[in-house]
């Protein structure tokens, strides 16, 4: 054995079910694991915040069971989104309302921000009748078209996103009026065959490019992830248009699936901005003047801001789930917030002693 071995510290042992060293082991501080939440959870998660010992998404994987853990990388240098209608040609022929249209129609839309500049080419012979917004000749698609693109399960939006949330190339099934403007994603919102498509849910999947080595024409693409976004899903985010629960209740709109940005509050804004498909759904907002139990430890930008088992926990009692245990779930974080606070403390005394 070299003296470098012999000198190693040995490596502290790790829970596998909560991944936190095993003298912090959270596991036995939750009463009842697995609770069963009416309201499902999906939690896009920042790929840097997977191995953060603060973080405390740990501590929803142990306590709820409908969750769903989605790891989101940043774009690095391009990706591309293909949406596709959960439950083809309802959408064109069904006349009962969802409650995804009343919360477009009060003027409540996302808005996108982007700009298109794409080269104006109908991507491949797979996505034919999708809409190019950059090109004329592929806006000439009939009625039929469409119907048969819903009811075939086929892709609906097709999206090409570079950095910093920028779009450079965007294709729909739909005829959208952009007014002479440049399109842009919020466009799509708008369109009411667009909503009605979507409006059961739809399936998002994400692929990820890359360059080989240094040559700039070889891509290389691989699959990030495929979500499947349920009907009454809504986002919680606190975009300029989001709106609170008293006035999403007073929609009548049934909250069954509640997606969760998991990050940094830039890592979380980074996250938003590149996935351009968040904007097709309702923004809700917490209305909560109180601190984060993080204060102490990690820093959080404003009174409201809230780790993400708080804010998963605040929003599912507010919009009526019934399950019991979801304030256990607070305490396990408080003692976990406990433990990294004396952690420190601890390496601080040993610092003064030295």
């Amino acid at each position: 054995m070299s003296a470098a071995q012999s000198d190693a510290k040995p490596k502290r042992p790790i829970c596998p079910s909560c991944s936190k060293p095993a003298r912090v082991c959270l596991c036995s501080r939750i009463r009842t694991r697995n609770l069963d939440n009416s309201i499902s959870v999906t939690i896009l998660q920042h790929s840097l915040e997977r191995n953060h010992p603060l973080n405390s998404t740990r501590i929803a994987k142990l306590g709820l069971k409908n969750l769903n853990v989605v790891t989101v990388f940043e774009v690095d240098f391009e990706a591309r989104f293909e949406i596709r209608s959960l439950e083809p040609g309802l959408g064109l022929i069904g006349p009962e309302s969802s409650g995804f249209d009343q919360v477009r129609e009060k003027g409540i839309t996302q808005k996108a921000g982007f700009e298109v500049k794409g080269d104006g080419k109908c991507q491949d012979e797979k996505n034919r009748d999708l809409i190019d917004e950059n090109e004329n000749p592929c806006e000439k698609l009939d009625k039929g078209s469409h119907v048969d693109a819903i009811n075939g399960g086929g892709v609906v939006i097709n999206a090409t996103m570079l950095k910093y949330g920028v779009v450079s190339h965007l294709s729909h099934i739909w005829k959208v009026d952009t007014h002479g403007k440049k399109p842009k994603f919020e466009h799509i919102v708008t369109s009411t065959m667009a909503k009605e498509a979507l409006r059961g849910g739809f399936v998002v999947k994400k692929l990820e490019r890359k360059k080989l080595g240094n040559m700039e024409l070889e891509l290389e693409e691989s699959e990030e992830f495929e979500i499947k976004v349920p009907q009454g899903s809504v986002l919680l985010f606190p975009s300029q248009n989001a709106i609170g629960v008293d006035e999403l209740k007073s929609m009548h709109f049934e909250v069954k699936n509640l997606i969760v940005l998991d990050g940094t509050w830039s890592k979380a804004g980074r996250v938003y901005n590149e996935n351009p498909w968040l904007k097709l759904l309702p923004h809700l907002r917490l209305d909560l003047d109180r601190m984060s139990l993080y204060s102490e430890i990690r820093s959080q930008p404003k009174v409201g801001c809230l780790s993400t088992i708080e804010s998963i926990v605040y929003s599912l009692k507010a919009l009526g789930e019934k399950v019991d245990g979801l304030e256990n779930l607070l305490d396990v974080f408080e003692s976990m917030v406990g433990d990294q606070r004396r952690l420190k403390d601890e390496r601080l005394s040993k610092r003064t002693k030295d």
